[in-house]
């Protein structure tokens, strides 16, 4: 059975400019990548949970914030290597710079016997449309685009 994750896209907007949250991975894997590594603040859910109460505690995990307010299903994905992300999408605020993320710990450097720790998620930021279509993981631009036509229907 693949695995499922359930995640929220928070989204904004300012100046008459829509813009959404995303946040890049940490760890040694993700520090130099940007184009197509970021990704909607989300994590795996088990069997029995609502997906919309695990998209809200993997938000607060990955950002130190506990989203509040009305979500909009934007329904379920498969991305690449197989997991099932379900998205929700919520309109809100909040500082992309003062983040706070919970921390994993694993071997670094691989096979040194070393354990160091990083944190889940090492930054956030808001972007518009095209750029936020760049930096997402081709796997969950999807969810961006339910987004926008979401949006563009309900106005």
């Amino acid at each position: 059975m693949a695995k499922r994750s359930a995640g929220l896209l928070l989204y904004r907007l300012k100046n008459g400019r829509l813009e959404v949250l995303l946040v890049h991975p940490g760890g040694p894997y993700w520090a130099k990548k940007d184009d197509g590594a970021w990704s909607i603040p989300k994590g795996e859910y088990t069997e029995g949970e609502e997906p919309l109460a695990a998209a809200r505690r993997e938000f607060e995990e990955e950002t130190g914030t506990c989203p509040e307010g009305e979500a909009i299903l934007l329904g379920t994905i498969r991305q690449p290597g197989g997991k099932l992300v379900t998205a929700f999408a919520m309109e809100g605020d909040l500082d992309a710079a003062a983040i706070r993320s919970n921390t994993f710990s694993m071997e670094w450097p691989p096979r040194s016997g070393r354990m160091q720790t990083f944190p889940e998620v090492d930054r956030a930021g808001w972007f518009g449309k095209e750029e936020a279509e760049r930096k997402i993981l081709r796997g969950q631009l999807p969810i961006l685009r339910a987004l926008w036509e979401h949006l563009s229907s309900a106005s």
